[in-house]
């Protein structure tokens, strides 16, 4: 396309598809700005001109959502991979112990933290998985990091960002950095071009930055979608993929933007979604405006104020000084009346408390769900079962997240597939201590298509499952968890007799980690079955031997039991003992009978 079209063309109509796509998120983008200040207690700004009456603002809504936060932290995922096929077995298990360490490179459970403050605020938390080439001295590797919606821009009305043929990611960078990297840059100061920014508290200046645009468009080629990359700033075309060698099949091999959002309330007919700050602002805003009546009723009736009669003869400059112990005056002294203000009613403060009520409601912040608890409430078990049912919404969003972040990893398995040809070792460290583990793509690579025969086999590519478990659990669900075991092991669940009950109780509840329950409990039930056929052949063999030898092996296994000594055996075990002293016996007895039978010869003769 680079030979038909100039690389200024190219560069000036992503410049006016970026511009067209920049006008159709304004509305988005106004909110997301309006909300930051909402979370940083500076929403006056945002409703109404200053005065000089008192501004307070109360942090309900910022405690609701730094609750929400700790609910998602308390709960940080944890990916377990599995495989769809036999063969993939193996692999699985890799994967699963070296992707969290991938993103515990990537200092993954910070851009999980940065993401929920804006998916709590704005609604919408955005991650790129990309390949960094850059990495381990130009070795290259997986990078994982949040990104701001504010500069992200899509088509107007796509409800999934993978369907829009174009997207754009812009960033500020300094202009020495583009000119080290791009020898032909030449810049022209336009510095930031965005329509919505961040209102900061520093005096930020971009004289010397340049905004860099990084283009993601898709492009359908021989029945299948190709991903392609093209990087300008400011009328310079700094890389395309469809200019370099080896990038004919795009980007990436996946053909999927780098892009995963993490959506908290859905909207139509948009990827982004809206959060808990467009749900609770007007509550809080209510009791702001109380709360300020409220001081201003405070001041009135503690500092009183006056009628007086124009012309009364009072001193008025010595009557408002308090250090005055005397004020003079002429006439009559009934020219001058307090003014009466009636303190705040019952109504009013009880309105205030609902509007309070409200907006731990709406947010779904009760007192149960920060530790609080109600009058008559005492007992641990009925505490955390409020707690349990207060953190519905809260597990509701956190599921959400999870879904993200099962994308997130299907991204990272994607670039090992394509980008780790070499082995690369990692440290795992578990349970068992410290394992070293060399992996490569090789066994994720599709397999190429072969005939056999009259046959064509078509190529097969690894895919896996992947299960999302939390890592850390909060304190409760520690404590519920272990509540549950107790009562489990109460139940005689546990006792490897009672296997098939257990089985049945346990295929009825639902609980996390119930499966791993269910194949231990089935474990020890085989075993106890083992043990019992090992015993009932035991016993057979031991009547052998006391058949064969005239010895009770009973009674001796009594008698060793009691503290006697038995002859030595040989073999690993009691049935390898038993079986050599059934061959010993049994030949012992045939050597006697030979034995008989020569003297009884012998003697005739």
């Amino acid at each position: 396309m680079f030979d038909e079209i100039k690389r200024s063309d190219m560069v000036k109509k992503g410049e006016e598809l970026l511009q067209k796509y920049m006008d159709g998120k304004k509305n988005l983008d106004k909110r997301i700005v309006e909300n930051e200040q909402w979370y940083k207690m500076l929403h006056w700004e945002q409703i109404r001109d200053r005065d000089n009456g008192p501004r307070t603002a109360s942090a309900w809504l910022f405690n609701s959502l730094a609750n929400k936060h700790a609910d998602a932290m308390d709960n940080y995922p944890q990916p377990n991979f599995l495989p769809r096929e036999e063969g993939d077995k193996h692999d699985a298990e890799v994967l699963s112990k070296i992707v969290p360490v991938i993103l515990k490179q990537n200092n993954f459970e910070q851009a999980y933290n940065d993401a929920w403050h804006d998916k709590l605020k704005s609604g919408t938390g955005v991650y790129k998985v990309f390949w960094d080439k850059y990495k381990d001295n130009g070795v290259g590797d997986i990078g994982i990091v949040d990104v701001d919606i504010l500069n992200l821009f899509w088509e107007p009305g796509v409800k999934d960002v993978q369907k829009s043929p174009n997207l754009f990611h812009i960033e500020l960078v300094d202009k020495e950095e583009l000119e080290g990297d791009y020898p032909d840059f030449k810049f022209r100061g336009g510095g930031d071009m965005r329509n919505a920014k961040y209102m900061h508290d520093d005096t930020i200046d971009t004289s010397d930055k340049c905004m860099v645009v990084d283009w993601y468009y898709k492009k359908r080629e021989g029945g299948r979608t190709t991903l392609h990359f093209i990087k300008f700033c400011e009328g310079n075309l700094l890389y395309a993929t469809e200019q370099e060698e080896g990038m004919e099949n795009g980007l990436y091999a996946h053909g999927r933007y780098p892009y995963e959002f993490d959506v908290l309330f859905p909207e139509k007919d948009s990827p982004a979604g809206f959060g808990y700050v467009d749900i609770m602002k007007d509550a809080q805003i209510s009791i702001d405006n109380m709360w300020i009546s409220f001081e201003k009723n405070v001041k009135w009736c503690s500092e009183p104020r006056y009628f007086a009669k124009d012309g009364s003869g009072i001193n008025a400059e010595q009557f408002a000084d308090l250090r005055n112990t005397i004020v003079n005056y002429t006439g009559d002294i009934d020219n001058i009346k307090p003014i009466q203000t009636a303190p705040v009613g019952g109504i009013a403060t009880n309105l205030y408390q609902l509007k309070i009520d409200e907006l731990k409601e709406t947010s779904s912040n009760r007192d149960f769900s920060q530790g609080g608890t109600a009058s008559g409430v005492t007992a641990a078990s009925a505490i955390a079962a409020l707690q349990e049912a207060g953190s519905k919404t809260s597990r509701d969003m956190i599921k959400s997240a999870y879904r993200a972040f099962e994308r997130i990893n299907i991204l990272v398995v994607e670039l090992i597939r394509e980008f780790y040809d070499e082995e690369r070792e990692f440290r795992i460290t578990g349970q068992q201590g410290e394992e070293f583990i060399r992996y490569s793509n090789e066994n994720l690579k599709p397999t190429e298509e072969t005939i056999m025969g009259q046959v064509s086999v078509s190529s097969r590519k690894p895919i896996f499952d992947i299960n999302i478990t939390s890592q850390k659990s909060s304190p409760f669900s520690r404590i519920a968890q272990n509540e549950l075991a107790k009562e489990l092991y109460g139940a005689g669940l546990f006792n490897p007799q009672l296997t098939d009950q257990a089985l049945i109780c346990l295929e009825m509840m639902d609980f996390e980690g119930r499966e791993e329950i269910i194949r231990k409990v089935s474990q020890n039930g085989a075993m106890l079955q083992q043990i019992q056929q090992m015993q009932t052949q035991i016993q057979q063999m031991a009547e052998v031997i006391t058949e064969l030898t005239g010895r009770d092996m009973i009674g001796a296994v009594s008698g060793e039991a009691a503290g006697e000594e038995m002859p030595p055996t040989t073999g690993g075990g009691s049935t390898d003992a038993l079986g050599n002293a059934y061959q010993s016996a049994k030949g012992n007895t045939i050597a006697e009978r030979a034995k008989t039978t020569t003297r009884e010869r012998t003697a005739v003769n």
